[in-house]
C-alpha cells in the first residue's frame, strides 16, 4: 500500500514535467493553442453562468412555493405502489427537460436526506442511467433537419418512465 502512495504521489509532476517538455521541444506551438483552448473554455464557462443561475432560482422558486411538495403528496400513493420514493419526485420532474435543473435537484436531494440514503440512491441511479430527453431530442432533430419527430418523444419519455420504475426496481433489490 505504501508503494501505491508513493508512485501516485510522483504521477501528477510526471505528467506535468512531460507536458512542459513538450511544449518546450515540440515542433508545434502547442503553447498557443492550449491559450486558444484556455480562453475559450473561459468565455464558454461565462456564456453559461447565466443559465446555470436561472436554473438553480428556479428549481429554489419550485420547492419553495410548495408546488413539489403537493405534487409528491398526490403522487404518493403511485410512488409507494411502484416502491418509488416519493421524494426523487422533483428530481424525475426536471430530469427530462434539463440536465442542470437536474443536477441542481439531484444536490438538493443529496442535501437534505444525505448521500448515503436510499432516496439519494435511487437518485444516483436514475442519474446515470437516463438522459435530457428534450434537450436530446432537440439537438439531434434539429441537426438532421427533421420537423416532424412522430413518435419520438412519447417514445423517449415511455423509455425515461421504464428506466425511473426499473432503477427504483433495481434500488430496492440490492440497496
Amino acid at each position: 500500500m505504501e508503494k501505491i502512495k508513493v508512485f501516485s504521489s510522483f504521477v501528477l509532476p510526471c505528467i506535468i514535467f512531460l507536458i512542459g517538455v513538450i511544449f518546450l521541444f515540440g515542433k508545434k506551438d502547442y503553447f498557443s493553442s492550449f491559450i486558444k483552448g484556455a480562453r475559450d473554455g473561459i468565455s464558454s464557462s461565462l456564456s453559461l453562468l447565466p443559465t446555470m443561475c436561472a436554473l438553480t432560482v428556479s428549481i429554489s422558486i419550485f420547492s419553495a412555493s410548495g408546488i413539489s411538495d403537493f405534487l409528491v403528496k398526490i403522487l404518493d400513493p403511485v410512488c409507494d405502489f411502484l416502491k418509488i420514493p416519493a421524494a426523487i419526485f422533483p428530481f424525475v420532474l426536471t430530469k427530462p427537460l434539463s440536465g442542470g435543473a437536474s443536477m441542481a435537484t439531484y444536490e438538493n436531494l443529496l442535501e437534505n436526506y444525505g448521500a448515503d440514503s436510499f432516496i439519494a440512491l435511487c437518485a444516483s441511479v436514475i442519474m446515470a442511467s437516463s438522459d435530457t430527453v428534450f434537450y436530446v431530442l432537440s439537438v439531434y432533430f434539429s441537426e438532421s433537419k427533421i420537423k416532424k419527430t412522430r413518435y419520438a418523444l412519447p417514445c423517449a419519455l415511455f423509455v425515461f418512465l421504464f428506466c425511473v420504475i426499473l432503477s427504483s426496481i433495481l434500488c430496492n433489490l440490492f440497496f
